[in-house]
């Protein structure tokens, strides 16, 4: 099983990471993701797209 992991202080909030990968991640009042706890093997390729996608790096892909 994989998991999400958000650097704080370098997310800015784009919420590009919520439009690809919406069935994993929601954003707050203020713009920043809510994380689901895991990511299913199903959601992998998804996943990894929104991780390179995010414009600063601020999102990560950990295996548990």
């Amino acid at each position: 099983m994989s998991g999400l992991r958000v650097d704080w202080p370098a997310c800015k909030a784009h919420g590009l990471c919520a439009e690809l990968l919406p069935e994993r991640i929601r954003l707050d009042d203020w713009g920043y993701p809510v994380l689901a706890d895991d990511v299913p093997d199903e959601l992998l390729r998804l996943a990894r797209g929104a991780v390179a996608a995010c414009p600063v790096s601020a999102l990560r892909l950990e295996r548990r």
